[in-house]
Order: structure tokens, then sequence, then C-alpha cells
């Protein structure tokens, strides 16, 4: 009885101390500079890799050269993840370069296509894998709302409509929170109609680190840029601002 006893104590002690912190940061609006050297930070690494996937603009070259340019200098280790490949050329299954990296960033652009190019190639999968693992998962725009249960997106035609994300996060979510002006009303709007969760919203140059789910921590490149919790009471919204941590740019 004692040897099965402490052999369950050794495989639960294994169990909890090799399980990884899950870490997502999610901001507002577009990848900066700012942006990816927070992420950089957050892996704990000399020089991580971090992993581009500009899958919602179709895998832009302006996009994928502003990205190098935006890396230039910083103590990082920049790679880019294409859909838009052929079987010669990549040999490497894209599970293979996720789970490779510290950290992944997903651009911005039509969230709705890049989801369904995700599931059709099961990127989907390969990214909950590694945000399972601990590699470090962050974007804006389109790749901060991706991570979400659901949010309002302009991936459609003539107006924002909602559309649902991955649900790595238990929460809705609405980037570019004040820089669009139909953003916010409309966020308001569906959480009261309970079409959406209560959630988080993003201004452009905010984001939000939640570890293992939950939130953690406040950033922001500048003191006028904020995040907010936003949920109602007795049917009306409360909004919260989160006092963020000013990163340097």
């Amino acid at each position: 009885m004692k040897r099965v006893l402490l052999l369950m104590i050794v495989c639960y002690s294994h169990f909890v101390f090799s399980q990884k912190d899950k870490t997502l940061f999610a901001y507002g609006g577009q990848v900066t500079k700012g942006f990816i050297k927070y992420t950089a930070e957050l892996t704990n690494k000399k020089k991580p890799k971090i992993c581009f996937l500009p899958t919602a603009t179709g895998d832009s070259e302006y996009y994928i050269n502003y990205w190098y340019e935006l890396c230039s200098g910083l103590e990082v280790e920049p790679k880019v993840m294409k859909v838009w490949i052929n079987s010669t050329t990549q040999k490497e299954s894209f599970e293979e370069v996720l789970m490779s990296m510290d950290a992944i960033i997903v651009g911005g652009g039509n969230t709705l296509n890049m989801l369904a190019i995700w599931k059709a190639q099961e990127i989907d999968l390969a990214l909950k894998k590694a945000y399972d693992k601990g590699i470090i998962i962050a974007g804006g725009s389109a790749g901060s709302l991706c991570w979400f249960k659901a949010g309002t997106t302009d991936s459609r035609p003539k107006e924002l409509t909602i559309v649902k994300g991955l649900g790595f996060l238990d929460y809705s979510h609405c980037p570019h929170y004040h820089s669009e002006k139909t953003r916010r009303p409309l966020y308001h709007k569906n959480i009261l109609e309970k079409k959406l969760a209560n959630g988080y919203a993003c201004d452009d140059k905010s984001g939000i680190v939640f570890l293992n789910g939950k939130l953690s921590k406040s950033v922001s490149l500048d003191s006028e840029s904020f995040s907010y919790y936003v949920h109602q009471k007795n049917g009306e919204i409360i909004e919260e601002k989160l006092i963020p941590e000013i990163l340097e740019e």
C-alpha cells in the first residue's frame, strides 16, 4: 500500500511540475516593433525564434517584408510561415514548423478567411498544440480576435458581423476599440443582447496578457491607449479600464 501511495505521489508530482504555463498576448491593432519586443521578453529566451503568420492577408509579401523590417535590430530570430505553399518546396508540416518556435505572432487582415484556411489545413489544431506546450501565442486585430470565443469582424461585406474564434480564451473580444467608431457601440449592443459573452476590448496600441486562460496584466505602447473588461450588469454595460504597464518601443 505504501509503495502504491508513493508511486501515486511521484507520478502526480511529475505531472504538476512538467506542465507549462499557457501564455497568450492579444493586442488591438497591427504588429509593431514594441509588441514584438514584448512578445520576445515573454519567452524568457535570449534570442527567441518568433514565427509570423500573415495568413489573414493572403501571405502578403508587403506584410512579410514589413515583419522583417520591424524585427531588424531586435534580439529575435524572425521566421514566417506561409500557407500558400507547394509540397515540393516545403518539406516540414505546419505543425512541425510551429512546434519548433518559441513564440508565434498572427497578423491582421480577414479573420474569417484566415480561420477557414487554418481549419482546412489543420493549422488550428497545431496552434492549440503549441499553446498547450507553452509556446507564446500572440497577435493583434484578426490575430487577437481569433483566440477568443467570438467577436465582431469586418471580414464580410457591408457591415461588422460576429465571427466565432478558436476559443483558446473563454471570452468575447473587440480589437480596434476606439480607432474605429462603430466597434465600441456594436460590441456593447451584442453583449447586452447576449449575442456575445462578456469579454475584453483593446485599443490599437494596447494589449492584454492571459496566463492559463486568465487575465494576467495589461500593457500599452503609450499613456493614451487602454484595454477594458466589458460586461453587463442589471441590463447595463460596465466598462472597466485596465491600468497598463507602458512598454518601450
